[in-house]
């Protein structure tokens, strides 16, 4: 069988390691995949059922005494049509009873389309969608160990890297295209670089009111006129809607206006920093991100009943030492998990942040941080985590190797999402019998273990499980290096996503675009 040396047995052994691991490599049928887009979380409930009718309680209160300040003049009209109140002091306040019927006429299951009809999104219950988002104005470089300024070739290639990621079910803008100076084309450019990047839900913002027109012409150009973009929207707006606290971002809600009209999706996106411009108690904090949003939802119902919109609660943790952000803190996990559980206690479709670091590198420290909110955002059952993937310095700094690397990770922090099945199968009774009573002993190399094997365990792609002496013989390989070659593949292949070359020439026609042909 062996000598010595063992070379005999250690090629048998290896041989059946490759045998193994291609078989893993391989693309798996669907049916036997054992993570996929909207899995079913919220099994984790850190607030109970009366810590969520007291936020409630105090939400509808903060909305009907003291309310939002600073609504443009067409939302005050939207609103006070609607029910609401606007005071001496200019504040539009929200009656309790108006609230509460708006959210009987909300829309309580949205699909966030995909181009390619392949990676829609259902967004209702506790279906659980990892992706990106955010405005970082860095990228990291991982072998300088440096940032530079991020450019709209940066965002068109986090596009193409996330449209070959499993895990990353939609790409909401992660950086601004720093190298262009105008708003307007900055904008445009944003939906050029994305759309021609990846075929999956991509989300963006736009910086004036009047922006929104031309760039809805460009998305009728790609969807092949208005009527099929209105019959499946594939991008949407992120929208930063309110400044908190409590005021309503006049420009913003201009542009959400106008996004309704031109039927794309909006995410009402609450941004307060807890100590800062939020109460400094997740319960506060949690408590003024839910009234906002409501009256975020009032505001969208009241200029079209049921228009698609997300309840977008992102209170962010700080460190009130230093006033620095805390992306990667345990207060920050908590902050977005009790976000998931308010979005669930309303029946709404939501989302938060989650997976962000305060690393400036991917480093340990990022590595925990990004885990930590991720596993807990999805076992809470959150519909979108946003900023799930490649950000670094506190919202900062991308990274592409961050965000390949945030690939495996969700697959392991998806599997946490999907649990423990408990059937006649899985507790394999009859398998200990058959090994226990005369069997080999152990459960290697069964039938039941072999066909498990793939549909039960998720194997990362470049997470290392060799031994150390398998891991020498490989030369040692280092994770950062192994991200930075997979990026390399990717980029070097032309986009999957790319253009009809017609259209993009009419594209290239119209619009002053940037990247190259």
């Amino acid at each position: 069988m062996t000598d010595q040396s063992g070379s005999p047995a250690r090629a048998l052994r290896s041989g059946g390691r490759a045998a193994r691991r291609a078989a893993r490599s391989s693309a798996l049928p669907e049916h036997l995949r054992p993570i996929r887009p909207g899995m079913d979380g919220g099994t984790l409930k850190p607030l109970t059922q009366d810590g969520m009718e007291r936020i409630h309680r105090a939400a509808l209160d903060a909305l009907e005494q003291i309310g939002l300040a600073d609504a443009p003049l067409s939302g005050v009209e939207y609103l006070t049509k609607a029910g609401c109140i606007q005071g001496d002091d200019g504040r539009i306040r929200f009656p309790r009873a108006l609230v509460e019927d708006m959210l009987t006429k909300a829309n309580r299951s949205i699909t966030l389309c995909s181009r390619d009809g392949k990676h829609d999104l259902e967004l209702s219950g506790n279906r659980v969608h990892y992706g990106t988002a955010g405005a970082a104005v860095h990228m990291v470089d991982v072998e300088g160990r440096n940032y530079r300024d991020s450019t709209v070739q940066d965002l068109h290639d986090a596009a193409r890297i996330c449209n070959q990621l499993d895990n990353i079910h939609f790409v909401q803008r992660p950086m601004v295209c720093r190298d262009i100076a105008d708003n307007l084309e900055m904008d445009l450019n944003s939906i050029y670089a994305t759309t021609s990047g990846t075929t999956k839900h991509i989300g963006v913002s736009f910086t004036e009111p009047g922006f929104v027109a031309p760039a809805v012409e460009m998305l009728h150009m790609i969807a092949g006129g208005e009527d099929k973009w209105r019959e499946r929207p594939f991008v949407s707006n992120s929208n930063c809607f309110v400044v908190p606290p409590m005021k309503f971002a006049t420009e913003s809600c201009e542009v959400m206006e106008e996004c309704i009209k031109h039927g794309m999706p909006v995410l009402l996106l609450s941004a307060g920093m807890a100590g800062a411009t939020a109460p400094s108690t997740i319960a506060g904090a949690i408590t003024q991100a839910v009234a906002e949003c409501l009256a975020g939802l009032v505001y969208v119902n009241a200029v079209k009943p049921g228009a698609p919109a997300i309840v977008g609660t992102w209170p962010f943790g700080l460190d009130l030492r230093t006033g620095a952000m805390t992306m990667g803190s345990g207060e920050q996990a908590l902050l977005t998990a009790g976000c998931a559980q308010m979005h669930k206690f309303y029946g709404l479709p939501g989302g938060a942040a989650a997976g962000a670091s305060d690393s400036k590198l991917p480093d340990m420290q990022a590595g925990w941080e990004q885990m930590c909110s991720n596993v807990m955002a999805g076992l809470s059952g959150l519909n979108m985590v946003y900023e799930a993937a490649g950000m670094h310095a506190s919202l900062l700094g991308f990274c592409h190797e961050s965000l390949i690397l945030g690939d495996d990770l969700i697959g392991q922090a998806l599997r946490c999402v999907r649990g423990i099945e408990v059937t006649d199968e899985t507790l394999a009774l009859d398998q200990i019998a058959e090994v226990c009573l005369g069997g080999t002993g152990h459960y290697l190399g069964t039938e039941q273990t072999l066909g498990r094997m793939q549909a039960d365990y998720v194997y990362p792609t470049l997470g290392d499980r060799t031994s150390p002496k398998e891991w020498a013989e490989m030369d040692k390989p280092d994770l950062l290096q192994k991200a930075k070659t997979r990026k390399e593949k990717i980029l070097s292949e032309r986009s999957a996503a790319r253009f009809d070359p017609e259209l993009d020439l009419a594209i290239r026609g119209k619009f002053n675009i940037h990247l190259g042909a």
